[in-house]
Protein backbone atom coordinates (compact mmCIF):
# COMPACT_ATOMS: atom_id res chain seq x y z
CA UNK A 1 0.00 0.00 0.00
CA UNK A 2 1.24 3.13 -1.16
CA UNK A 3 0.46 6.77 1.12
CA UNK A 4 1.50 10.30 -0.04
CA UNK A 5 0.25 12.83 2.35
CA UNK A 6 -0.61 16.55 1.04
CA UNK A 7 -0.97 19.85 3.45
CA UNK A 8 -3.83 21.61 1.64
CA UNK A 9 -4.07 24.48 4.46
CA UNK A 10 -3.80 24.75 8.03
CA UNK A 11 -5.72 21.55 9.13
CA UNK A 12 -7.07 20.20 6.28
CA UNK A 13 -5.08 16.96 4.69
CA UNK A 14 -5.19 15.40 1.11
CA UNK A 15 -4.36 11.84 1.26
CA UNK A 16 -3.57 9.38 -1.66
CA UNK A 17 -3.94 6.12 -0.98
CA UNK A 18 -2.51 3.47 -3.58
CA UNK A 19 -3.94 -0.15 -3.04
CA UNK A 20 -2.39 -3.11 -5.40
CA UNK A 21 -4.44 -4.83 -7.70
CA UNK A 22 -4.01 -8.17 -6.35
CA UNK A 23 -5.43 -7.31 -3.01
CA UNK A 24 -8.66 -5.90 -4.39
CA UNK A 25 -8.61 -9.31 -6.97
CA UNK A 26 -8.43 -11.51 -4.74
CA UNK A 27 -10.98 -9.90 -2.26
CA UNK A 28 -13.26 -10.03 -5.21
CA UNK A 29 -12.19 -13.46 -5.92
CA UNK A 30 -12.74 -14.88 -2.02
CA UNK A 31 -16.32 -12.98 -2.08
CA UNK A 32 -17.28 -14.60 -5.62
CA UNK A 33 -16.75 -18.11 -4.21
CA UNK A 34 -18.73 -17.50 -1.18
CA UNK A 35 -21.49 -16.42 -3.50
CA UNK A 36 -20.98 -19.24 -6.08
CA UNK A 37 -22.05 -21.48 -2.65
CA UNK A 38 -25.16 -19.94 -1.77
CA UNK A 39 -26.31 -18.82 -5.45
CA UNK A 40 -29.65 -19.99 -7.05
CA UNK A 41 -29.28 -19.51 -10.86
CA UNK A 42 -31.94 -20.66 -13.45
CA UNK A 43 -30.48 -23.73 -15.35
CA UNK A 44 -27.72 -25.16 -12.57
CA UNK A 45 -27.88 -26.65 -9.20
CA UNK A 46 -27.17 -24.76 -6.28
CA UNK A 47 -23.30 -25.20 -5.97
CA UNK A 48 -22.63 -26.30 -9.23
CA UNK A 49 -23.26 -22.55 -11.12
CA UNK A 50 -19.84 -22.01 -13.19
CA UNK A 51 -17.68 -19.08 -11.82
CA UNK A 52 -17.78 -17.27 -15.09
CA UNK A 53 -21.77 -17.53 -14.91
CA UNK A 54 -21.32 -16.14 -10.97
CA UNK A 55 -18.54 -13.24 -12.38
CA UNK A 56 -20.94 -12.16 -15.06
CA UNK A 57 -23.47 -12.22 -12.64
CA UNK A 58 -22.49 -10.96 -9.19
CA UNK A 59 -18.89 -9.05 -10.74
CA UNK A 60 -19.87 -6.00 -10.69
CA UNK A 61 -21.56 -5.29 -7.01
CA UNK A 62 -19.10 -7.78 -5.13
CA UNK A 63 -16.39 -5.67 -6.75
CA UNK A 64 -18.00 -2.47 -5.19
CA UNK A 65 -18.24 -4.05 -1.82
CA UNK A 66 -14.53 -4.84 -1.49
CA UNK A 67 -13.40 -1.17 -2.77
CA UNK A 68 -15.73 -0.09 0.35
CA UNK A 69 -14.32 -2.24 2.65
CA UNK A 70 -10.47 -1.82 1.11
CA UNK A 71 -11.14 1.71 1.58
CA UNK A 72 -12.78 1.69 5.09
CA UNK A 73 -9.71 -0.62 6.20
CA UNK A 74 -7.15 1.00 4.23
CA UNK A 75 -7.89 4.56 5.69
CA UNK A 76 -7.67 3.48 8.92
CA UNK A 77 -4.36 1.98 8.19
CA UNK A 78 -3.07 4.84 6.09
CA UNK A 79 -3.36 7.05 9.19
CA UNK A 80 -1.75 5.08 11.59
CA UNK A 81 0.86 4.65 9.60
CA UNK A 82 1.17 8.42 8.82
CA UNK A 83 0.43 9.19 12.62
CA UNK A 84 -2.62 11.55 11.47
CA UNK A 85 -5.68 12.43 13.57
CA UNK A 86 -8.65 12.78 11.92
CA UNK A 87 -11.06 15.45 12.90
CA UNK A 88 -14.28 14.30 11.16
CA UNK A 89 -15.19 11.45 8.38
CA UNK A 90 -12.89 11.92 4.92
CA UNK A 91 -14.27 13.02 1.84
CA UNK A 92 -13.46 9.96 -0.81
CA UNK A 93 -12.68 10.31 -4.18
CA UNK A 94 -11.65 7.17 -6.19
CA UNK A 95 -9.32 7.53 -9.02
CA UNK A 96 -9.69 4.30 -10.69
CA UNK A 97 -11.82 1.43 -10.80
CA UNK A 98 -10.76 -0.84 -13.63
CA UNK A 99 -10.45 -4.36 -13.12
CA UNK A 100 -6.55 -5.97 -12.77
CA UNK A 101 -5.50 -2.30 -12.23
CA UNK A 102 -3.85 -1.28 -8.75
CA UNK A 103 -6.61 0.95 -6.90
CA UNK A 104 -6.22 4.43 -6.16
CA UNK A 105 -8.19 7.11 -4.10
CA UNK A 106 -7.86 10.57 -2.35
CA UNK A 107 -9.22 10.99 1.04
CA UNK A 108 -9.62 14.88 1.99
CA UNK A 109 -9.98 15.42 5.27
CA UNK A 110 -9.17 17.91 8.16
CA UNK A 111 -6.47 16.75 11.36
CA UNK A 112 -6.71 17.72 15.04
CA UNK A 113 -5.00 21.08 15.73
CA UNK A 114 -1.46 20.80 18.07
CA UNK A 115 -2.34 22.65 21.37
CA UNK A 116 0.23 24.62 23.03
CA UNK A 117 -0.78 25.87 26.10
CA UNK A 118 -0.23 29.21 26.93
CA UNK A 119 1.19 30.50 30.62
CA UNK A 120 -1.72 29.95 32.64
CA UNK A 121 -0.17 33.46 35.03
CA UNK A 122 -1.91 35.11 31.57
CA UNK A 123 -4.92 34.46 33.32
CA UNK A 124 -6.93 36.71 35.79
CA UNK A 125 -9.55 35.37 38.00
CA UNK A 126 -11.94 37.67 40.28
CA UNK A 127 -12.68 34.84 42.88
CA UNK A 128 -15.88 35.79 45.21
CA UNK A 129 -16.26 34.98 48.90
CA UNK A 130 -19.78 34.99 50.78
CA UNK A 131 -22.05 32.99 53.62
CA UNK A 132 -25.35 32.87 54.35
CA UNK A 133 -26.54 35.51 56.82
CA UNK A 134 -29.16 35.03 58.92
CA UNK A 135 -30.41 38.41 57.17
CA UNK A 136 -30.68 36.32 54.05
CA UNK A 137 -32.19 33.33 55.70
CA UNK A 138 -34.99 35.69 56.63
CA UNK A 139 -35.48 36.82 53.17
CA UNK A 140 -35.74 33.93 51.23
CA UNK A 141 -38.94 32.66 53.85
CA UNK A 142 -40.23 35.94 52.63
CA UNK A 143 -39.68 34.85 49.01
CA UNK A 144 -40.71 31.35 49.39
CA UNK A 145 -43.98 32.99 51.28
CA UNK A 146 -44.45 35.76 48.31
CA UNK A 147 -44.01 32.78 45.47
CA UNK A 148 -47.09 31.11 47.35
CA UNK A 149 -49.24 34.02 47.67
CA UNK A 150 -52.78 33.37 48.20
CA UNK A 151 -55.67 35.84 46.88
CA UNK A 152 -58.89 36.84 48.98
CA UNK A 153 -61.64 39.00 47.72
CA UNK A 154 -61.88 42.14 49.09
CA UNK A 155 -64.49 45.42 48.31
CA UNK A 156 -62.42 48.00 48.15
CA UNK A 157 -60.78 49.72 45.79
CA UNK A 158 -57.82 48.39 43.54
CA UNK A 159 -54.34 48.97 44.73
CA UNK A 160 -50.49 47.85 43.98
CA UNK A 161 -50.34 44.16 44.45
CA UNK A 162 -53.91 43.31 44.20
CA UNK A 163 -55.36 40.84 41.56
CA UNK A 164 -57.81 41.52 39.32
CA UNK A 165 -59.93 39.35 37.11
CA UNK A 166 -60.98 41.58 33.98
CA UNK A 167 -62.05 41.50 30.27
CA UNK A 168 -60.35 43.52 28.22
CA UNK A 169 -60.62 44.50 24.34
CA UNK A 170 -57.95 47.16 22.78
CA UNK A 171 -58.33 49.05 20.02
CA UNK A 172 -55.74 51.44 17.47
CA UNK A 173 -57.23 53.95 15.13
CA UNK A 174 -60.90 52.53 16.46
CA UNK A 175 -60.13 48.89 14.72
CA UNK A 176 -59.57 45.51 17.45
CA UNK A 177 -56.35 44.04 16.70
CA UNK A 178 -54.89 40.32 17.12
CA UNK A 179 -53.97 39.71 20.69
CA UNK A 180 -56.06 42.68 21.76
CA UNK A 181 -59.31 41.01 23.73
CA UNK A 182 -59.03 38.34 26.47
CA UNK A 183 -61.70 37.11 28.79
CA UNK A 184 -61.14 36.69 33.03
CA UNK A 185 -57.78 36.69 32.54
CA UNK A 186 -55.97 37.67 36.29
CA UNK A 187 -53.52 40.67 36.39
CA UNK A 188 -51.92 41.90 39.60
CA UNK A 189 -51.29 45.56 39.48
CA UNK A 190 -47.45 46.01 39.47
CA UNK A 191 -46.28 43.34 37.86
CA UNK A 192 -45.15 44.61 35.03
CA UNK A 193 -46.77 41.49 32.88
CA UNK A 194 -48.78 44.55 30.42
CA UNK A 195 -47.36 47.45 28.35
CA UNK A 196 -46.63 50.81 30.54
CA UNK A 197 -49.47 52.27 31.18
CA UNK A 198 -52.38 49.51 31.21
CA UNK A 199 -51.78 48.57 35.41
CA UNK A 200 -51.76 52.07 36.04
CA UNK A 201 -54.98 52.81 34.39
CA UNK A 202 -56.56 50.15 36.85
CA UNK A 203 -55.58 51.37 40.11
CA UNK A 204 -58.22 52.81 42.32
CA UNK A 205 -61.10 50.09 39.49
CA UNK A 206 -63.90 48.41 41.79
CA UNK A 207 -65.62 45.09 40.83
CA UNK A 208 -68.35 46.04 38.55
CA UNK A 209 -66.16 48.47 37.01
CA UNK A 210 -65.41 49.56 34.07
CA UNK A 211 -62.83 51.17 32.73
CA UNK A 212 -60.91 53.07 29.63
CA UNK A 213 -57.43 53.26 29.36
CA UNK A 214 -55.71 55.46 27.12
CA UNK A 215 -51.58 53.45 26.40
CA UNK A 216 -48.80 53.82 23.91
CA UNK A 217 -47.11 50.48 22.76
CA UNK A 218 -43.28 50.86 23.04
CA UNK A 219 -40.86 51.61 19.84
CA UNK A 220 -39.22 48.30 20.52
CA UNK A 221 -42.23 46.18 21.20
CA UNK A 222 -42.35 42.55 19.39
CA UNK A 223 -45.29 43.45 16.86
CA UNK A 224 -43.76 45.61 14.41
CA UNK A 225 -47.46 46.89 13.55
CA UNK A 226 -48.06 48.03 16.90
CA UNK A 227 -44.74 49.56 17.79
CA UNK A 228 -45.16 52.97 19.03
CA UNK A 229 -48.85 52.97 17.90
CA UNK A 230 -51.50 54.75 20.34
CA UNK A 231 -54.13 52.56 21.95
CA UNK A 232 -57.39 52.19 24.11
CA UNK A 233 -58.38 49.84 26.10
CA UNK A 234 -61.63 49.25 27.40
CA UNK A 235 -61.44 47.27 30.20
CA UNK A 236 -64.00 45.40 32.60
CA UNK A 237 -63.16 44.17 36.43
CA UNK A 238 -65.32 41.72 37.52
CA UNK A 239 -63.28 41.28 40.86
CA UNK A 240 -60.42 42.64 42.91
CA UNK A 241 -58.43 40.50 45.23
CA UNK A 242 -56.05 41.43 47.42
CA UNK A 243 -52.67 39.72 48.79
CA UNK A 244 -52.53 36.72 51.76
CA UNK A 245 -49.01 35.71 52.70
CA UNK A 246 -49.56 31.99 54.19
CA UNK A 247 -48.41 31.55 57.89
CA UNK A 248 -45.01 29.79 58.23
CA UNK A 249 -46.32 26.61 59.80
CA UNK A 250 -46.43 23.35 59.28
CA UNK A 251 -48.79 23.09 56.46
CA UNK A 252 -46.46 25.52 54.70
CA UNK A 253 -43.32 23.39 55.89
CA UNK A 254 -45.10 20.55 54.41
CA UNK A 255 -45.41 21.88 50.66
CA UNK A 256 -41.38 21.72 50.80
CA UNK A 257 -40.88 18.25 52.06
CA UNK A 258 -40.26 19.46 55.77
CA UNK A 259 -42.60 17.02 57.87
CA UNK A 260 -40.74 17.55 61.21
CA UNK A 261 -38.76 20.06 63.22
CA UNK A 262 -41.12 23.13 62.74
CA UNK A 263 -39.65 26.36 62.29
CA UNK A 264 -36.56 25.60 63.14
CA UNK A 265 -36.44 22.50 61.00
CA UNK A 266 -37.53 24.86 57.83
CA UNK A 267 -35.37 27.10 58.29
CA UNK A 268 -32.30 24.49 58.78
CA UNK A 269 -33.58 23.21 55.12
CA UNK A 270 -33.57 26.01 53.56
CA UNK A 271 -30.45 27.28 54.71
CA UNK A 272 -29.40 24.08 53.37
CA UNK A 273 -30.72 24.72 50.24
CA UNK A 274 -29.20 28.13 49.92
CA UNK A 275 -25.27 26.94 51.32
CA UNK A 276 -25.87 24.77 48.49
CA UNK A 277 -26.90 27.25 45.70
CA UNK A 278 -24.61 29.30 46.96
CA UNK A 279 -21.41 27.43 46.45
CA UNK A 280 -22.52 26.44 42.92
CA UNK A 281 -22.90 29.84 41.77
CA UNK A 282 -19.28 30.83 43.59
CA UNK A 283 -17.99 27.59 41.57
CA UNK A 284 -19.74 28.46 38.44
CA UNK A 285 -18.34 32.12 38.31
CA UNK A 286 -14.86 31.30 38.76
CA UNK A 287 -15.46 28.34 36.35
CA UNK A 288 -16.46 30.70 33.76
CA UNK A 289 -13.60 33.32 34.35
CA UNK A 290 -11.50 30.19 33.83
CA UNK A 291 -12.31 29.30 30.63
CA UNK A 292 -12.95 32.79 29.31
CA UNK A 293 -9.19 33.19 30.45
CA UNK A 294 -8.00 30.33 28.72
CA UNK A 295 -9.87 31.27 25.63
CA UNK A 296 -7.94 34.51 25.51
CA UNK A 297 -4.62 33.08 26.11
CA UNK A 298 -4.60 30.15 23.72
CA UNK A 299 -5.55 30.95 19.75
CA UNK A 300 -5.89 27.78 18.03
CA UNK A 301 -7.48 27.32 14.82
CA UNK A 302 -10.81 24.95 15.24
CA UNK A 303 -11.67 22.18 12.50
CA UNK A 304 -14.53 23.05 10.53
CA UNK A 305 -15.95 19.51 10.41
CA UNK A 306 -16.02 19.77 14.13
CA UNK A 307 -17.82 22.92 14.05
CA UNK A 308 -19.99 21.27 11.83
CA UNK A 309 -20.96 18.92 14.48
CA UNK A 310 -21.08 20.68 17.66
CA UNK A 311 -23.80 22.98 15.43
CA UNK A 312 -26.06 19.54 14.72
CA UNK A 313 -25.99 18.52 18.68
CA UNK A 314 -26.95 22.23 19.69
CA UNK A 315 -29.84 22.12 17.24
CA UNK A 316 -31.02 19.03 18.92
CA UNK A 317 -30.94 20.40 22.03
CA UNK A 318 -32.36 23.38 20.73
CA UNK A 319 -35.51 21.68 19.90
CA UNK A 320 -35.92 19.36 22.75
CA UNK A 321 -35.76 22.15 24.66
CA UNK A 322 -38.46 24.10 22.90
CA UNK A 323 -40.28 21.01 22.19
CA UNK A 324 -40.12 21.25 18.90
CA UNK A 325 -41.31 17.34 18.25
CA UNK A 326 -42.38 18.06 14.70
CA UNK A 327 -39.44 20.09 13.37
CA UNK A 328 -36.62 19.15 11.40
CA UNK A 329 -33.08 20.03 13.43
CA UNK A 330 -31.58 20.90 10.41
CA UNK A 331 -33.88 23.38 9.41
CA UNK A 332 -32.51 25.78 11.80
CA UNK A 333 -29.89 28.39 10.61
CA UNK A 334 -26.43 26.87 11.09
CA UNK A 335 -25.23 30.12 12.06
CA UNK A 336 -27.51 30.98 14.98
CA UNK A 337 -25.14 28.41 16.72
CA UNK A 338 -21.71 28.75 15.09
CA UNK A 339 -20.51 30.93 17.27
CA UNK A 340 -21.00 29.10 20.16
CA UNK A 341 -20.19 25.75 18.70
CA UNK A 342 -16.75 26.95 17.89
CA UNK A 343 -16.83 28.61 21.57
CA UNK A 344 -17.10 24.42 23.05
CA UNK A 345 -15.31 23.02 21.01
CA UNK A 346 -11.85 25.20 21.05
CA UNK A 347 -12.43 24.74 24.93
CA UNK A 348 -13.06 21.21 24.33
CA UNK A 349 -9.54 21.17 22.77
CA UNK A 350 -7.64 23.28 25.51
CA UNK A 351 -9.48 21.42 28.54
CA UNK A 352 -8.18 18.19 26.58
CA UNK A 353 -4.70 19.08 25.91
CA UNK A 354 -4.83 20.45 30.02
CA UNK A 355 -5.69 16.63 31.11
CA UNK A 356 -3.30 15.03 28.91
CA UNK A 357 -0.26 17.49 30.29
CA UNK A 358 -1.19 17.13 33.86
CA UNK A 359 -2.54 13.64 33.42
CA UNK A 360 -5.64 14.72 35.33
CA UNK A 361 -8.14 11.24 36.22
CA UNK A 362 -11.32 12.64 38.01
CA UNK A 363 -10.83 11.71 41.40
CA UNK A 364 -13.21 9.51 43.49
CA UNK A 365 -13.33 10.95 46.75
CA UNK A 366 -14.64 13.83 45.01
CA UNK A 367 -17.07 12.18 42.92
CA UNK A 368 -18.56 10.33 45.46
CA UNK A 369 -18.67 13.75 47.74
CA UNK A 370 -20.64 15.59 44.51
CA UNK A 371 -23.29 12.76 44.58
CA UNK A 372 -23.74 13.10 48.12
CA UNK A 373 -24.01 16.50 47.84
CA UNK A 374 -26.91 16.34 44.64
CA UNK A 375 -28.58 13.50 46.90
CA UNK A 376 -28.80 15.25 49.87
CA UNK A 377 -31.60 17.21 48.38
CA UNK A 378 -33.47 14.29 48.37
CA UNK A 379 -35.77 12.77 50.55
CA UNK A 380 -33.89 9.50 50.46
CA UNK A 381 -30.50 10.44 50.24
CA UNK A 382 -28.32 6.84 50.18
CA UNK A 383 -31.30 5.48 47.77
CA UNK A 384 -29.65 8.69 44.96
CA UNK A 385 -26.28 8.11 45.83
CA UNK A 386 -26.33 4.08 45.11
CA UNK A 387 -28.39 5.40 41.68
CA UNK A 388 -25.68 7.81 40.71
CA UNK A 389 -23.11 4.94 41.71
CA UNK A 390 -24.59 1.88 39.62
CA UNK A 391 -25.85 3.88 36.61
CA UNK A 392 -22.69 3.98 34.18
CA UNK A 393 -24.13 7.15 32.28
CA UNK A 394 -25.19 9.42 35.25
CA UNK A 395 -22.05 8.14 36.92
CA UNK A 396 -19.80 9.17 33.80
CA UNK A 397 -21.34 12.93 33.61
CA UNK A 398 -20.57 13.29 37.59
CA UNK A 399 -16.96 12.15 36.52
CA UNK A 400 -16.92 14.98 33.57
CA UNK A 401 -18.09 17.85 35.76
CA UNK A 402 -15.12 16.58 38.66
CA UNK A 403 -12.68 16.24 36.41
CA UNK A 404 -13.75 20.02 34.84
CA UNK A 405 -13.55 21.14 38.22
CA UNK A 406 -10.19 19.90 39.04
CA UNK A 407 -9.01 21.86 35.73
CA UNK A 408 -9.88 24.64 36.91
CA UNK A 409 -7.87 23.78 40.26
CA UNK A 410 -5.03 23.48 38.49
CA UNK A 411 -4.93 26.81 36.01
CA UNK A 412 -6.01 28.27 39.30
CA UNK A 413 -2.81 27.45 40.89
CA UNK A 414 -0.59 29.27 38.33
CA UNK A 415 -3.56 32.26 37.61
CA UNK A 416 -3.33 35.58 39.66
CA UNK A 417 -6.04 35.10 41.63
CA UNK A 418 -8.07 38.10 43.66
CA UNK A 419 -10.39 36.99 46.43
CA UNK A 420 -13.36 39.66 46.84
CA UNK A 421 -15.99 39.31 49.68
CA UNK A 422 -19.61 39.60 48.45
CA UNK A 423 -23.36 39.65 49.82
CA UNK A 424 -25.32 36.42 49.25
CA UNK A 425 -27.20 38.02 46.86
CA UNK A 426 -24.86 39.37 44.46
CA UNK A 427 -22.99 36.15 44.80
CA UNK A 428 -25.85 33.99 43.72
CA UNK A 429 -27.18 36.68 40.70
CA UNK A 430 -27.01 34.86 37.78
CA UNK A 431 -24.11 36.16 35.21
CA UNK A 432 -24.88 38.58 32.70
CA UNK A 433 -26.51 37.82 29.19
CA UNK A 434 -23.19 38.21 27.59
CA UNK A 435 -20.74 36.15 30.01
CA UNK A 436 -21.38 32.88 28.30
CA UNK A 437 -21.23 29.88 30.85
CA UNK A 438 -18.41 27.36 30.24
CA UNK A 439 -20.59 24.79 30.49
CA UNK A 440 -19.23 23.36 26.97
CA UNK A 441 -15.99 21.67 28.17
CA UNK A 442 -17.45 19.36 29.89
CA UNK A 443 -18.22 16.58 26.86
CA UNK A 444 -14.79 17.17 25.29
CA UNK A 445 -12.34 17.11 28.88
CA UNK A 446 -12.39 13.45 28.82
CA UNK A 447 -12.40 12.80 25.61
Amino acid sequence: MQVSVETISGLERRMTVGIPAERIENEVNKRLQQTAGRARVDGFRPGKVPMSVIRKRFGASARQEVIGEVIQSSFYEAIVQEKLNPAGAPSVEPKSLDEGKDFEYIATFEVYPEVTLADFAGIEVERIDSEVTDADLENMLEILRKQHTNYEPVERAAEDGDQLTIDFTGRVDGETFQGGTASNTNLVLGSGRMIPGFEDGLVGAKAGETRTVSVTFPEDYQNLDLAGKAAEFEIVVHSVAAAALPELNDEFFARFGVEEGGIEGFRTEVRKNMERELRQAIKTKTKNQVMDGLLNINEIEVPKALISSEVDRLREQAVQQFGGANIDPSQLPAELFEEQAKRRVSLGLIVAEIVKQNEIKPDNDRVRAMIEDLASAYQEPEQVVNWYMQNEQQLAEIQSVVLEEQVVDTVLQKAKVTDKQVAYEDAVKPAQPEQVEADEAESSADE
